[in-house]
Parts: structure tokens; sequence; C-alpha cells
């Protein structure tokens, strides 16, 4: 694995990363999606899917899916490579434990993320297969998240070490300062339908900008 300089070029503006709500009305939720992309830099969407057969689930993917390519951002499948080619979308993200088995139906084609990593030997396991980015701190199932302090440590390790971008998960905007000074390449944020980003997206965005520009320090 490829470590960073010691003198590294100036990092770029990190990029926010949408975590949908897990979507059973893909319809309905699409307004919403359409302004968050218009009001900001969004680099990917992470599209959650609530419980259906793979019918139901490549219909939703289909309906978001060219929303998000429209406006440059990839659309990717949480947690289901297997739908990526059939619905459109541009990858998946999975458990750090699942990568291999995704890299091997997606690559060369598609993105393939890695989460869920809870230790750096899980991180540095998904990259060293070839994942395309590794994501710190993000919730479970059930909604439970890491320490923020242990999310930070990762990202700022991760960042020292590795040249594969890392995703960070901020659970509310004073997070976000902290992540990115850490070394973070995107931020992640959303989950539910009650979280900050898509209560009111559009204020969500505006009030978010500021803070994805890299500290002086940093640059």
């Amino acid at each position: 694995m490829a470590q960073r300089p010691k003198i590294a070029e100036p990092r770029p503006q990190p990029r926010l990363y949408l975590v949908t709500p897990a979507m059973a009305d893909a319809a309905g939720f699409a307004p919403a999606l359409k302004s968050a992309l218009t009001a900001g830099d969004v680099a990917a969407v992470l599209l959650r899917l609530a419980d259906g057969d793979d019918r139901t689930q490549i219909n939703r993917v289909k309906a978001l899916a060219p929303l998000a390519q429209a406006a440059g951002a990839a659309l990717l499948v949480d947690d289901r490579a297997d739908l990526v080619a059939r619905a459109g979308a541009d990858g998946a993200h999975v458990t750090a434990a699942d990568v291999a088995d995704a890299l091997e139906a997606l690559k060369p084609d598609w993105i393939v993320g890695a989460g869920a990593a809870t230790s750096r030997h899980d991180a540095m396991t998904a990259a060293e297969a070839g994942c395309d980015y590794v994501m710190f701190g993000e919730p479970d199932a059930q909604g439970h998240r890491p320490p923020f302090e242990t999310t930070l440590e990762q990202v700022a390790w991760w960042a020292e070490v590795f040249e594969i971008p890392c995703v960070a998960y901020a659970a509310s905007l004073e997070e976000i300062t902290p992540l990115i000074e850490a070394g973070a390449d995107f931020i992640a944020a959303g989950h539910t339908a009650d979280d900050w980003i898509w209560r009111d997206p559009v204020s969500a965005l505006a009030a978010l900008a500021p803070h994805l520009k890299l500290p002086e320090a940093a640059q």
C-alpha cells in the first residue's frame, strides 16, 4: 500500500457524500434529493434501501440514479452489489468484510467502497484488496455509531499513511471541521429522514458549504 509523502501536495477541497434514509418511496424522496444535488457540490450519493424484493429494489435505484448522475454525482447502492449493473448504479458500498466479493463482481467497471471498518486491520485489508475508498464513523443498521473521538483518530491515521480516499461521517455541522482537519477527503452526511441534511436540504447545504473549505493550516 502506497504511503503519502511527508511533504504532500495540498489536498483538494473535501466534497460531500450524501447518505439517504432507507428508501421505500423513491418517487417521494426524489424532490429532496434533487434539491440537495442542486444546492451544493455533491460527489456521491449512497442509496440505502428498505426491505423489498429485487424488482422493487431495482426500481428504487432506477428512480434516483439518473438524478444523481445528471448532477455529476455517483450513485452507490448500499450493501447490494448484485443490483448495481441491473439498476444502472455507479457502484456499491459494502462492509469491509464483504469487499472481496464485491470487487470480484464489480471491478473494473464500477465503484466499490468499504464501510463498517471497526479496526485498522479491517480498513487496511479492504484497501489492499482494491476498494476505491474507506468510510469511518457511519451509523450501523440500528443507528449506532462509534465515538466521535475514535472516528477522528481513524481518519487522522488513514490520512497520514494511505493514498486511498477516506470518507468521514459527520452527524452534525459541528463535526465537519474537525474531520476535515484530521484529513478526510469526503464528508458523509445523512442516514434517516430526520437528519439535519434531509429536513431542509437547501438550508442544510447552504450552512454546510463554509465548513467544506480547507482550514488555513492544511493548505
